[in-house]
């Protein structure tokens, strides 16, 4: 562990653990304040792709940062092994623990995607695509408020230089990724869309019972409500996520379109 990160926390139980590495509790010395530290082990990356990826993780949370709906970054502490990076701390459930057992009433759904939508128009504003949205990196804080969160995934962007590469989860991608075409920032609304119809509906809108089936169902981007779920759904509702789960990129809407939806505006009480 880092002799500086040590001299500036006391190092507290794990609390989660990744693919490269571990999120500790930590302390601040001065502060006493509790923080998040994501401690990367170097020596599990398998290449400087993987390297690039974490390099690139602290750089763009520190571009976005400033944003109450995104996870704060705080230091990044470095020593021959591993790569320390102090954040926020999250103690609550995340969106995906809260969608697990119960649909959302539009005004609850409402308020999540609109601290959501909000804290992904910050990031296309500073040129960040986050690619990975989905309820699990979703965190709330012990106020309730909406955290985005790991940004491993996310990418700077230019309208005149999209983006390429396959990433994103499962039910959650979109369908321009899995097609193997260049794409841009929208990706991660469509990301929204979905987690807006599992929140009304409690199933996602494109299903499989793999992981290809799901692709092959998020590529024919079917979008349908069916009658036993969405009987209480509100035509305004439905028409926001037709806008959000649009096949068609240039037809789909951005994230500030999004907030500027009825729905939205309403509070999910049209």
């Amino acid at each position: 562990m880092s002799e500086a990160l040590r001299r500036d926390y006391q190092v507290c139980e794990e609390i989660g653990r990744g693919r490269f590495g571990t999120v500790f509790r930590c302390i601040s010395r001065e502060s006493g304040e509790s923080f998040a530290c994501k401690s990367i082990d170097k020596r599990l990356l398998n290449d400087s792709v993987d390297r690039e990826c974490i390099d690139k993780e602290s750089k763009l949370m520190q571009i976005v940062s400033g944003n109450p709906n995104i996870v704060q970054i705080y230091n990044v502490y470095e020593d021959e092994t591993h790569l320390h990076i102090v954040m926020e701390l999250c103690n609550s459930s995340d969106l995906y623990d809260r969608i697990s057992n119960r649909t959302f009433t539009e005004s609850e759904a409402a308020k999540v995607v609109t601290a959501l939508i909000e804290a992904v128009a910050h990031c296309h504003r500073r040129g960040v695509a986050h690619r990975d949205i989905k309820p699990d990196n979703i965190l709330f804080d012990d106020f309730n408020r909406l955290k985005l969160a790991d940004f491993g995934s996310a990418q700077c962007f230019r309208e005149s230089d999209p983006m390429s590469g396959i990433v994103g989860t499962p039910y959650y991608v979109a369908p321009e990724i899995l097609a193997g075409k260049e794409y841009n920032e929208k990706v991660d609304v469509w990301s929204c869309g979905v987690i807006l119809y599992i929140m009304l509906a409690g199933i996602p809108p494109f299903y499989g019972e793999s992981a290809q089936e799901i692709f092959e169902a998020v590529l024919r981007a079917n979008l349908r409500f069916p009658s036993s779920v969405f009987h209480s759904v509100s035509s305004s509702a439905k028409d926001l996520l037709r806008r959000m789960l649009c096949k068609d990129v240039s037809r789909r809407f951005s994230a500030d379109q999004v907030l500027r939806h009825p729905w939205i505006t309403s509070g999910g009480q049209t």
